[in-house]
């Protein structure tokens, strides 16, 4: 029988004892366990629940909430009953979140002790701690959806502006969870620990795609490096999600994982962000018995896009991968070989919530633009350029801060680097960049900077290198690059004065 609801997909043959989430908090202590069979009867009495309170198919519910086994009950429960469940970055401030309510016409938000004073001033508002007075104990069979019908509701960082809300579908998302066929083998009973926040997709694909093949989510309810580690190794995990922010944290923790044995891990995943092939060398050796993979995805096109060759060629260092089956891509602005990537997928968005002019700009004929720049080599094998928005032009040249990212992040002292424009009278913009160090390393300024002029172009060489403990993170655990702007533009005016 095919699936008509995208709640439908927690595997019907995991015993009802076994582990569904093991909720740990940011110290990676074992907060609860919820089981297969518990988690089942917990959606089935959260979706009547939600209908007994007169919500009506279709009808928007938000979740403003940190990490709990609790928001995935309900956000799978929302979506049984025929709602569709909102998920709301909850360190989002005020204004924004009332925003969100108002664009989604939500009618009813769960939140955590922390946001219900501010989301109940907006909307009815239940308490997700006191999560079982909305339970109806008893029988639920979740509600058949069209394919087309909205499942789903997920916010775009608006890192300018207010968030862009992407309607996505049941249909689009029940393809979505059975297109990735090589993480299908070995996964039951498994343990995969989730550490990304669950508004972001991230998190909530990577749920998803454990609960469907009976899988134990070990669900962080905020992500700490030394809490992911001691997680990972009491709990002896099998499978790693992530962004790469959070790797390169948890590979500064020099002490921590000196205690640890991370020998358990045999599938490590990143995604949400461009990696390079120096940190998969990384990667390898934090967890050498594992396999590593860089997933890329779009909330507006869908959580997957690249995946093996079809002729198992082997994926290059650094490779996203080649387009999955039923997936098309091309590259525009460039030639055949690079360009920004446009794609159509199953679990496209028809469009952003309410907004017609933002949707005629990334969709164009049934085409996604991305806004990421991509190279494709001989064999098919796509790679990571960076975004076309973040590009500016030093003296005519463009200069791709992932590209400048990469090169430095070669260099045998370098951990972190995130590279960003100044303002410049004569060159227009300039490239500099923020380092941090691994861990007992003490490079210099003029050291990078002469290792960028050695290996890659003069144009896109930092001409300011400041060392840092750490990068800022925005809410979904990527480097905050709007925050570091601010600061390039501050500290370069500042040092003007000493500089040649």
């Amino acid at each position: 029988m095919s699936i008509k609801n995208l709640a439908a997909i927690l595997d019907p043959a995991a015993p009802d004892d076994r582990p569904l989430i093991i909720q740990v908090s940011p110290e990676g202590d074992e907060e609860s366990r919820l089981s297969y069979g518990a988690g089942r009867e917990r959606i089935a009495a959260l979706a009547r629940g939600l209908l007994k309170r007169g919500l009506r198919r279709g009808d928007a519910v938000a979740i403003v909430a940190a990490n709990s086994a609790d928001y995935l009950m309900l956000y799978m429960a929302t979506m049984a009953a025929g709602l569709v469940s909102v998920c709301v970055n909850h360190k989002l401030p005020r204004e924004t979140v009332a925003h969100i309510m108002k664009d989604s016409a939500v009618k009813l938000a769960v939140a955590d002790a922390e946001r219900a004073p501010i989301v109940s001033e907006l909307v009815p508002t239940e308490a997700i701690e006191r999560l079982d007075a909305l339970l109806d104990p008893g029988p639920f069979a979740p509600v058949d959806m069209a394919p087309e019908e909205v499942a789903m509701v997920l916010y775009t960082s608006g890192s300018t502006g207010l968030p862009k809300g992407v309607p996505l579908t049941h249909g689009g998302y029940i393809w979505a969870t059975g297109a990735t066929p090589e993480q299908r083998p070995g996964i039951e009973g498994r343990k995969a620990i989730i550490a990304a926040p669950l508004f972001h997709m991230n998190g909530l694909f990577s749920a998803k795609l454990v609960m469907i093949n009976g899988g134990t989510i070990v669900l962080m309810t905020a992500f700490t490096a030394r809490g992911y580690i001691r997680a990972i190794d009491r709990l002896r995990v099998d499978m790693v999600t992530s962004v790469p922010t959070m790797l390169a944290l948890v590979m500064r923790e020099t002490e921590e994982l000196a205690r640890a044995d991370l020998g358990c891990v045999t599938t490590a995943v990143t995604g949400s962000a461009p990696s390079t092939a120096e940190f998969f060398g990384q990667m390898h050796r934090l967890f050498p018995n594992a396999e590593t993979a860089n997933s890329w995805g779009t909330t507006e096109s869908g959580p997957i896009g690249f995946g093996p060759h079809p002729d198992g060629i082997a994926k290059p260092p650094g490779s996203l991968g080649y387009p999955r089956r039923g997936i098309e891509v091309k590259f525009v602005g460039g030639d055949d070989t690079q360009g920004v990537l446009h794609i159509r997928t199953p679990a496209l968005m028809t469009g952003y919530l309410n907004r017609e002019a933002d949707t005629k700009k990334r969709l164009v004929d049934g085409w996604y633009d991305t806004g990421d720049v991509m190279r494709r080599d001989e064999n098919g094998f796509v790679f990571f350029v960076g975004r076309a928005d973040d590009m500016f032009q030093c003296g005519g040249e463009n200069v791709y801060p992932g590209e400048v990212e990469k090169l430095l992040g070669q260099h045998p002292d370098v951990a972190q680097v995130c590279v960003v424009p100044v303002a410049d009278e004569i060159k227009y913009q300039l490239p500099v960049a923020f380092v941090v160090p691994k861990p007992g390393a003490s490079p210099s300024e003029d050291v990078l900077r002469r290792f960028a002029l050695d290996n890659g172009p003069a144009y896109a060489h930092p001409r300011a290198v400041w060392f840092v403990p750490e990068l800022p993170l925005a809410g979904t655990n990527k480097i905050d690059r709007r925050t570091l702007v601010e600061q390039a533009a501050a500290s370069y005016a500042r040092d003007a004065g000493r500089r040649v």
